[in-house]
């Protein structure tokens, strides 16, 4: 059975489910929550918590669009409908650009762990090699891609939950012969704020691009047996989600190992696994890494396929890209985000410092813009609606108030970037993306209403 867009409705809500919950958890929580702590200390569980509250309030935005009208192109469908044509245009190509660097970043992270264990095969290939084989999947159906995060998903949840259940075990004394921390390390090192409240703030400019790939659910309900059921509960979990997973395992963690210390924060999993005295550690947490790389990657390939084959479908990209296979795929799609991706990676190796950081950080600051369109397309849609009787049916909360409390929050963020050394670079280099996504959105225009023109003034002639 296909749906209007001719995708397959093969996805199930566990599917839709475990992506939600795997876009949540990413490799960044496993190996990024310790340089925010050193950072910002034991308060970095505020930063976690103020960023993950602003998330949950655009998906339940998110939410409301998406339970009204499921489309694979999601959000830029709504900032197409809400905002102007233009805005459609421009945050499906910056979305679609964040995942090809996205597809690059974790090959070659994924290439480097298993270059660890296997170092014949250099991590190029290692890179090539699991690229080619979740493009496969994807290729396949939509199915086998709903499979595989699946189990990728509760991989990473388990974990998680593993870990959080160690972390809680020692803080309340019940591994024998390990001595509790007590709340020595939230109020004993310089106390919860020991950098000062500025550094909350900074904090939270730095991890809320953590919570990035929450929104993946709302993309593949399009795909889903029943797309405004499955969006619902998706959206609504992710409450929970963030405050178990994100804010939980780091308020473990910063009352578990001390703040200023590096080595311990360095993998603060494994030091926590070394704290009871479990072989492997090491090996342990990059196979869990592994893991979470290969479902970002795989839910890259999906999601980066998806949003140019909505582009295409508007007209903003080639009709090629419309192309499916038997099984309802846009395989076009699915390889052209693979290539692009793969030459991204090969500047790696080639010219890191230079091309591919010139890459990454022109990616750097989409997720606030996508973000910001979410916030702005929901209060237009919603008003839209109000003023035509309608009610949503899944409601944002405190609307307009705590929509535009939002939108004020990210543009807050967004400005605080140019006065952070280490973000400055990714701010204006992804403003320059955007304007000159916006400007090639006119100028195709401009030519093909001439294009348009030429064939109307060449018909009468043709017919005589």
């Amino acid at each position: 059975m296909e749906n209007k867009e001719g995708l397959q409705k093969q996805l199930k809500t566990r599917h839709i489910t475990m992506i939600s919950l795997g876009g949540i958890i990413g490799a960044g929580l496993f190996v990024g929550a310790g340089s925010v702590i050193n950072t910002t200390g034991p308060s970095a569980v505020v930063s976690y918590a103020f960023a993950g509250l602003l998330v949950v309030f655009l998906m339940r935005m998110l939410g409301e669009m998406a339970s009204r009208n499921p489309d694979s192109g999601s959000f830029a469908t709504y900032a197409r409908e809400a905002i102007g044509p233009w805005a459609g245009y421009t945050i499906g190509w910056l979305y679609w650009f964040f995942w090809v660097i996205v597809i690059a970043i974790e090959a070659v992270a994924g290439g480097a762990i298993i270059h660890g264990w296997i170092p014949v095969v250099p991590i190029w290939a290692w890179s090539l090699i699991l690229t080619i084989l979740l493009t496969l999947t994807n290729i396949f159906s939509v199915k086998s891609f709903g499979e595989f995060e699946y189990w990728f998903a509760l991989i990473k949840i388990i974990a998680i939950t593993l870990f959080m259940g160690i972390g809680l075990a020692i803080i309340l004394h019940l591994f024998p012969g390990i001595k509790s921390p007590g709340t020595s390390n939230l109020i004993e090192r310089g106390g919860f704020t020991p950098n000062g409240a500025g550094s909350i703030f900074l904090g939270v400019a730095t991890v809320i691009f953590a919570y990035f790939g929450a929104e993946i659910a709302a993309i593949a309900a399009g795909e889903s047996e029943n797309p405004k059921k499955t969006i619902k509960i998706a959206i609504k979990s992710v409450v929970w989600r963030i405050l178990i997973f994100y804010i939980g395992s780091v308020a473990i963690l910063v009352t578990l190992l001390p703040w200023n210390s590096t080595t311990a924060l360095k993998s603060p999993y494994v030091t926590m696994l070394e704290m009871v005295h479990i072989p492997g550690a090491g090996l342990i947490m990059n196979i869990v890494v592994l893991t979470s790389v290969l479902s970002c990657l795989n839910s890259a390939l999906y999601t980066n396929s998806r949003m140019i084959f909505s582009l295409a479908k508007r007209g903003d990209a080639p009709k090629s890209f419309l192309k499916l296979s038997k099984r309802g795929v846009p395989v076009r799609a699915v390889w052209v985000g693979t290539i692009v991706a793969f030459i991204a990676a090969i500047f790696n190796f080639v010219s890191p410092d230079k091309l591919f950081l010139f890459l990454v950080n022109a990616s750097g600051a989409i997720a606030l813009i996508v973000y910001l369109a979410i916030a702005i397309s929901h209060i237009i849609i919603r008003k839209r609606l109000e003023a035509h009787g309608e009610k949503p049916e899944l409601k944002m909360w405190l609307f307009p108030g705590l929509s535009y409390a939002t939108i004020l929050s990210i543009v807050v963020i967004l400005g605080s970037m140019a006065f952070i050394e280490s973000m400055r670079s990714q701010l204006f280099l992804t403003l320059l993306l955007t304007s000159l996504v916006i400007l090639s959105y006119f100028l195709f225009k401009k030519r093909n209403e001439a294009a348009a023109r030429n064939r109307y003034e060449e018909k009468p002639s043709s017919t005589i």
